[in-house]
């Protein structure tokens, strides 16, 4: 897995490496073909044909440097996580006062495989709606169980742990999973569920 990683980011380096080695040839040849001194009568605002082409080619070179990095990190994937062995799970939260999330700790097959420990603005955002892709790794095929231990503050701010456990079966194709953090408004609690995306 690191060779490919590594032969990839080798491949990245060596393409960023020549475009700015050729814009900064370019840069050279429009030097060294420039006067000496400029035109007086020329107006100061007035940029030569050459220097305009120019800053279009640097300008479409990074351009393909962007779309070449979207490429390879595509790649990157690919070859790190192919489809018939891919899990990834997601986390979401729809809380209100129950609960105030600080770290999640995920263990699959008894094995830790992630610890996150939460910014107030990375919190803020969850509880607006947005989704965190919190894990992407590789499974073979069969049962798993995973396990994920929450971290917060529960009602009254008190310090709150609790967990929530599954066993999955992870087949041919990619596999997703949500780790699902809501409010259970009649026991003044919070829920934790692990939804599985089939």
């Amino acid at each position: 897995m690191n060779r490919n990683r590594r032969s990839v980011s080798n491949i990245a380096c060596a393409v960023l490496l020549t475009c700015g080695w050729a814009a900064t040839a370019g840069a050279q040849a429009t030097d060294a073909s420039a006067p000496a001194a400029p035109d007086a009568s020329a107006p100061a605002d007035a940029a030569p044909a050459d220097v305009k082409t120019l800053d279009q080619e640097v300008q479409g070179l990074k351009k393909d440097v962007i779309d070449l990095n979207k490429d390879l990190f595509v790649l990157e994937e690919e070859l790190l996580y192919p489809a018939n062995t891919q899990v990834a799970l997601y986390l979401s939260m729809d809380v209100g006062a129950f609960f105030a999330l600080d770290s999640v700790t995920l263990k699959i097959d008894n094995k830790e495989v992630k610890n996150y420990l939460y910014t107030a603005r990375e919190a803020d955002a969850l509880l607006k709606g947005g989704v965190q892709q919190i894990y992407l790794g590789n499974l073979k095929a069969g049962k798993h169980e995973l396990v994920a231990f929450f971290t917060g503050k529960g009602p009254a701010e008190r310090d709150y742990k609790r967990g929530a456990t599954t066993i999955f079966e992870k087949g041919v194709g990619a596999k997703y999973l949500e780790l699902k953090i809501t409010d259970r408004v009649a026991k003044h609690q919070p829920e934790f569920i692990i939804k599985d995306w089939e």
